[in-house]
This record gives C-alpha cells, sequence and structure tokens, in this order.
C-alpha cells in the first residue's frame, strides 16, 4: 500500500502547460501499475495515462488516452517517489479533478477500479 498525494494543479490558458505531481510514500516501487486518471463534474472518471514498472527502477510501457495522446507526458522518478503528468497544449475539456493511483499489478487505464490507492486529487482547470 501506498499513500499518494498530488500537487501541481490550478489555472491555465487554453494551449498553456501545466505538470502535475505526485509523491508517493510507503512502498512504491512494489507499484507495477501508477497512472493518472481524471474527472470532470458530471462524467465519468476516465484514464489519463499510466505507466509500468516491473518493480525495479526500469520502465515497461507507458499508455496514453487518445483524447491526450502527444500532448501530454507521464514520468516517474524513482528516486523522489514521484510520478509526474505534464501537460501541454492544454484544452478547455481537460478541465477535471486528477487523481494519481497506482497498483501492484498491471492493470489498464480502462481498468481503474483494479488500482488500489489513490490520492484526493487537484483541481486543473483551463480557459479558453
Amino acid at each position: 500500500q501506498v499513500l499518494l498525494r498530488e500537487s501541481g494543479g490550478g489555472s491555465a490558458q487554453a494551449g498553456g502547460s501545466l505538470r502535475l505531481s505526485c509523491t508517493a510514500s510507503g512502498h512504491p516501487s512494489s507499484m507495477k501499475s501508477m497512472g493518472w486518471f481524471r474527472q470532470a463534474p458530471g462524467k465519468e472518471r476516465e484514464g489519463v495515462a499510466s505507466i509500468y514498472s516491473d518493480g525495479s527502477a526500469r520502465i515497461a510501457g507507458r499508455t496514453y488516452a487518445d483524447s491526450v495522446k502527444g500532448r501530454f507526458t507521464i514520468s516517474r522518478d524513482n528516486a523522489k517517489n514521484t510520478l509526474y503528468l505534464q501537460m501541454d497544449s492544454l484544452k478547455p475539456e481537460d478541465s477535471a479533478m486528477y487523481y494519481c493511483a497506482a497498483a501492484a499489478s498491471y492493470w489498464s487505464l480502462s481498468m481503474s477500479d483494479k488500482y488500489t490507492d489513490w490520492g484526493q486529487g487537484t483541481q486543473v482547470t483551463v480557459s479558453s
């Protein structure tokens, strides 16, 4: 189990950038799946990006939702126990509460209910 805390949310203009951070405590290196999810008011939670490791420092893969591919980049700094989401070319439809999550096994973005540990979320608002 890990404790997750997001930071870095805020307001941005369309076309701008924000970087979200998620600091993990506990045993984050044991989490094979870590991801970013978002939920806008009145909408279902959706997976944004995920990153996979084999329990070591090696990254095994990354996946992105089609809506953010080419604009968002997920990365992980194991030395700092921190997960990042670099968001560029932001659009108003990116506005949502963003959550980081972790799981001890490999789970895709569509399997959010399999992620066992969640942060409290950070708000992102993009204005046109």
